[in-house]
């Protein structure tokens, strides 16, 4: 029998990807979405869609009364950390105040497996250490202080509830699966590859470097990207693993090697062959100067092999996407 999934967030980058992966996988998926942010065309169309919010009680407890789900993976929030720093109450409300309520709502209904999206935001800066699930955690901007919120509820609530979570700490994600049916669509994306595509594309005029008096190797910060086929390929072992072993866990998403922002636009200029425009501006208020990931746990546990860590790679699935977008 077909396992059931249920998705919020499910018609944004992430969460629509992660939803093609599982039904062609064979799972049963209905996806929880407001459309606030999200793109319905993304929806796959093999999936049930129920738009809603995710803190509409009557709504929630419907749909959960109407089918019995295996597990349900939570997506749905906000993640401008630029907009968190001016309106740090919104991000606290839609990231924690809502999340909780729909967790709470599905745990009186017995849908207790858990897979939630988190940041790398959530650890303290530790100058060019990778970051390791057992780091300090010390959020610099209410974004990530809201994704860290939610986290310690779930893990509190395990103490004394029957939940089984699996929080995914995303590093930095890009790139669209090979049947490019979703990608990045925002118009107001501040992700650096997007960006970077967005200039090569004509999109935007000019790419704005946030700070170049970083400590790193060439004064500008250093991340750790992710090909979304790699994260959504996380996705669906977490879930056949929390499954089987009903067993709580942190897991870093990331390949373990950090590029620099002018790293990112080097290869980027080697790809299209020319040199994009760009102008040093400020510092984003609260950013980290480098964060990349430990992934040694989540590697060893699956004896995982990513199959598209490579910058370029990344990046030339990231500028494929855009110039779709442009048809």
């Amino acid at each position: 029998m077909k396992k059931k999934i249920l998705i919020t967030g499910g018609a944004g980058y992430i969460g629509s990807s992660v939803s093609n992966l599982l039904i062609d996988k064979g799972l049963n998926v209905t996806i929880i979405d407001n459309l606030v942010t999200g793109n319905k065309k993304f929806i796959p169309k093999k999936a049930h869609f129920e738009k809603c919010d995710i803190d509409n009680e009557k709504e929630i407890s419907r749909i959960l009364t109407e089918k019995t789900y295996d597990l349900v993976i939570h997506f749905a929030g906000l993640i401008r950390v630029d907009e968190s720093v001016k309106k740090p109450d919104k991000y606290f409300f839609y990231n924690y105040t809502k999340a909780k309520k729909f967790f709470d709502i599905c745990l009186k209904f017995g849908l207790n497996n858990i897979i939630l999206s988190s940041t790398a935001s959530v650890y303290e800066d530790k100058k060019k250490n990778p970051m390791s699930e057992k780091d300090k955690t010390n959020p610099k901007n209410p974004y990530a202080k809201s994704k860290l919120k939610i986290e310690k509820y779930l893990v509190k609530k395990s103490k004394n509830t029957k939940i089984n979570y699996t929080i995914l700490r995303y590093f930095n994600v890009a790139g669209t699966e090979a049947k490019m049916r979703s990608g990045l669509a925002s118009k107001f994306s501040t992700h650096l590859i997007k960006v970077a595509c967005e200039v090569a594309t004509k999109k935007r005029n000019m790419l704005i470097i946030n700070g170049n008096n970083y400590n790193t190797h060439d004064g500008t910060t250093i991340r750790d990207y992710i090909h979304i086929s790699d994260l959504t390929e996380i996705h669906l072992l977490s879930l056949r693993d929390l499954l089987r072993n009903k067993k709580s866990n942190i897991y870093n998403c990331g390949y373990g090697k950090g590029y620099s922002v002018r790293d990112v636009i080097d290869c980027l200029n080697s790809i299209i062959k020319k040199k994009i425009p760009v102008k040093i501006g400020k510092r984003r208020l609260k950013d980290s100067e480098y964060l990349v990931a430990n992934t040694k746990k989540f590697y060893d546990y699956f004896k995982w092999k990513p199959k598209f860590n490579n910058l370029r790679t990344i990046i030339e699935s990231s500028l494929k996407w855009e110039k779709k977008l442009n048809k």
